[in-house]
């Protein structure tokens, strides 16, 4: 076997056990199952048409991911939480199950969340004060 063919053999190799690891994360339940990646105690899950945004807090930081309602298709997602008085620190991109998490330290501070999936999103006013 010459060495052009088992170049083609391990990259179909691998096509096929990265095609099999996104179909387990395309399961209805995966967005679900999927742990949040967040320290802390679950604060406010904030539902919108086509995702979830997902709040936590611990020792004066706020973490928050944004969780996509049909993972599986790349799609453009962002997270963000900014703390009052600072920059938001946001997480945008082309994701399949979820952008962030994304974490601050707020202190006493409010914070103000955002999160998108697709052409839908949603966003607080100042929370947590």
């Amino acid at each position: 076997m010459d060495s052009g063919a088992i170049r083609r053999r391990l990259a179909l190799g691998t096509a096929v056990l990265a095609a099999s690891g996104l179909l387990a994360l395309a399961s209805p339940a995966s967005a679900e199952a999927a742990p949040a990646q967040c320290a802390g105690r679950k604060v406010k899950v904030l539902p919108f048409a086509t995702g979830t945004v997902q709040v936590f807090k611990r020792n004066g930081y706020v973490c928050a991911v944004t969780l996509a309602g049909h993972p599986g298709r790349r799609t453009a997602m962002s997270v963000s939480v900014q703390a009052r008085g600072n920059r938001p620190v946001v997480d945008s991109g082309q994701f399949t199950l979820r952008a962030g998490p994304v974490t601050v330290h707020a202190g006493h501070r409010c914070v103000r969340v955002r999160g998108s999936v697709g052409a839908q999103s949603i966003g607080t006013g100042w929370i947590l004060c």
